[in-house]
């Protein structure tokens, strides 16, 4: 069973927010009858502030960050790798104006927004933990991605917030089958149909964990390749010829699943503090997006902010 062990609570947590998850998953599960002042559809941007909402009043962050992909074709692996996530669709107009909406909600609830049009949010996240983690503060990862599970350290948790799953480093091999450190490794050996990463051709999900299991690391593996046909694993003799045939491709399918740390990010003397709310610009969305009044007075209320005094005419 999936551990739903809290942290330790000597650290303080900093939420690290995969927004791009979230406005997706509203997209596609609700229906398109909301539209904004202009007559686009507003059903994600509806969808997405119901999730901040649910996460601010449950767990009222103080240190939170949310990240978005601007990344959609620059992104730093493309040069690396054409054909990343070349199998996806390009984001409809109406899906780009709603993801610059969910960013400016963002900002005007005083949350800090990360992005950047180089690095992905899995990035930006891995980035900004890196950084919160030398000032002392535990990581709480708001995402169901499996890749993000690289992240964990020991006090780190990740929150399939849907679903109501949390799990530590501890869990990972649980979900996974292997250790949190070697998820970038696994996934390079096979592959994340997901992103288009091809991975070793023949090398199933199984047979990469055994291996892990085995040799600890992708260079281990590389190193000490001519041993795999000695090991108790069926179609073992094969695995180490695929693995000498395309041990440049494992390498290259690593460098696109490894998480970057080293993402720009802006001095953040605040350690990514909520701020206080923008009224005018809230007012201004919520008008724009057609939010009705349930929804606005929780998006008052979540920053402290007086809704009926929102209502009254200037």
């Amino acid at each position: 069973m999936t551990s739903n062990r809290p942290a330790p609570a000597a650290q303080t947590p900093v939420y690290l927010v995969d927004a791009s998850l979230y406005v997706f998953r509203a997209w596609h599960s609700i229906p398109d009858d909301f539209q904004d002042a202009e007559g686009w559809p507003s059903n994600a941007v509806h969808g997405f502030a119901r999730f901040l909402l649910e996460l601010i009043e449950r767990e009222r962050p103080q240190h939170i960050a949310v990240a978005f992909d601007e990344a959609l074709d620059s992104c730093f692996r493309n040069a690396l790798y054409p054909a990343y996530k070349a199998n996806r669709e390009p984001a409809p107009e109406a899906l780009k104006r709603q993801f610059g909406h969910c960013k400016a909600l963002c900002s005007a609830l005083g949350l800090s927004v990360l992005a950047d049009p180089q690095y992905e949010a899995d990035d930006l996240i891995g980035s900004a933990l890196l950084r919160m983690r030398g000032h002392g503060y535990r990581g709480v990862i708001v995402s169901a991605d499996k890749d993000l599970s690289q992240l964990l350290d020991a006090a780190d948790e990740q929150w399939d917030f849907a679903r109501g799953l949390r799990w530590t480093a501890a869990g990972v091999p649980e979900r996974h089958g292997v250790q949190a450190t070697q998820i970038a490794d696994y996934l390079a050996l096979c592959g994340d149909a997901v992103d288009n990463i091809p991975g070793v051709p023949g090398i199933g999900a199984k047979t990469a964990a055994a291996l892990l299991g085995h040799f600890g690391s992708l260079d281990a593996l590389l190193a000490r390749v001519e041993e795999v046909p000695f090991l108790r694993l069926r179609g073992a003799a094969s695995a180490a010829a695929k693995l000498r045939e395309h041990r440049a491709q494992a390498l290259l399918c690593r460098q696109l699943t490894t998480i970057a740390l080293d993402a720009p990010l802006a001095d953040d003397g605040g350690h990514y503090r909520r701020g206080g709310a923008d009224a005018d610009t809230l007012q201004a969305l919520c008008d724009r997006l057609r939010f009705g009044p349930m929804t606005r007075r929780r998006l008052y209320a979540a920053v402290g902010l007086d809704f009926a005094a929102s209502q009254v005419p200037s």
